[in-house]
């Protein structure tokens, strides 16, 4: 196949990795693989050499001082891109990209078969589709969709019928070096998080939480993994409460699966998610996880409650800590948790996940 892959960018997040790791897998199948982003930025993740990458930006003495017609020179710019490539099938990931990737290949004159035009919505629609307009325009451009790939159950209430007739559920593509036989020995003393640090991450609650069980767990220390806008003020939050040196912020690793291999616990705060590829992760390793039971309902779909994990409300300080309590104090009852989470492997086995996402992208699957 011919194959175009569309996102905003390959800066290191959750849906970056996923469609960085289809674009590999695609390129080590045969097919010919292009992936356009519009922006380029340093701390990006690495592509196998036989994608190709485009930007789809347009040129500093291009930009003007009218947003609108900043759109349409990019608008433009995406069109002729997908144009040029002459691809079988075309992948979209996230919000507005989603959109682009319906108008520019579904109502722009095309010559000759147009592409399959898959989208893939990979958060809660609610939380990527803020405002009215948004919402409408997602609502009613992906019924133009050729399929529609969704994360959790819960994000099709988003949807009408129409579209959902045509959505699919796949899970996340997850690197090889997190399916390994879990750690059995003496594990470290340490809660751990990884994502950026942000507003939605909600690291903060996670913060207050274990400031709360300091003094009673003093052996133990809070890592997080990752980079964000609200790192430094977290920083200065830990060192208000003399816990600077038990809150550790090491940034961004490139060897996470190592980093928390033998951890204690892992813990996501977030106030919204999809299916989040950290927690996936995390569970694969087998460590013993909670999490936040956000709306879209994905922690809920890998979480059994007291058997591979425990969820708590968003936003919830008082539960969050209480369950982090139950965790530090019942040591072998999170073990069990860690390894029935471990069991989640043959859920994700990569020859599985990534060959139902080659079969959905074929382009004699879907009648153009």
């Amino acid at each position: 196949m011919r194959l175009v892959l569309f996102i905003g960018s390959l800066k290191k997040g959750g849906s970056e990795r996923v469609i960085a790791n289809i674009a590999d897998f695609m390129a080590e199948r045969g097919h010919c693989v292009t992936l356009l982003t519009q922006y380029s930025f340093d701390d990006e993740f690495a592509l196998n050499k036989n994608v190709k990458r485009c930007l789809t930006d347009i040129a500093k003495e291009e930009v003007t001082k009218s947003r609108i017609v900043n759109f349409y020179r990019r608008f433009m710019k995406l069109y002729r891109s997908i144009r040029r490539e002459k691809p079988d099938a075309v992948l979209s990931f996230i919000g507005t990209n989603n959109l682009m990737a319906i108008l520019t290949t579904k109502f722009m004159p095309y010559g000759g078969k147009r592409p399959k035009v898959v989208v893939s919505e990979r958060g809660d629609p609610d939380f990527t589709y803020p405002t009215r307009l948004l919402k409408f325009l997602a609502r009613f451009l992906f019924c133009f969709a050729d399929l529609v790939v969704l994360q959790t159950g819960g994000s099709r209430d988003f949807f009408p019928a129409k579209v959902n007739k045509k959505s699919v559920i796949l899970r996340n593509p997850v690197n090889q070096k997190f399916f390994r036989p879990r750690f059995e020995g003496e594990r470290e003393k340490t809660i751990v998080s990884v994502g950026r640090i942000d507003e939605n991450k909600n690291q903060r609650l996670l913060l207050q939480a274990f400031s709360k069980l300091a003094g009673t767990y003093p052996d133990y220390q809070l890592i997080i993994y990752g980079e964000g806008n609200l790192k430094e003020t977290l920083k200065q939050e830990a060192d208000i409460l003399g816990l600077a040196e038990r809150i550790k912020f090491p940034g961004k690793s490139s060897t996470v699966e190592e980093d928390i291999y033998k951890a204690g616990i892992f813990v996501l705060s977030s106030d919204t998610e999809g299916s989040p590829n950290s927690l996936i992760e995390a569970m694969l390793l087998g460590l013993a996880v909670i999490s936040t039971d956000c709306p879209s309902g994905g922690p809920k779909e890998l979480i059994k409650h007291g058997y591979n994990g425990l969820l708590t409300p968003p936003k919830d300080l008082d539960k969050l800590t209480e369950n982090l309590q139950y965790m530090l104090s019942n040591f072998q009852m999170a073990a069990e948790m860690g390894r029935n989470a471990a069991k989640l492997q043959k859920d994700f086995d990569p020859d599985i996940v990534y060959g139902a996402w080659e079969e959905i992208l074929r382009s004699d699957s879907c009648g153009n």
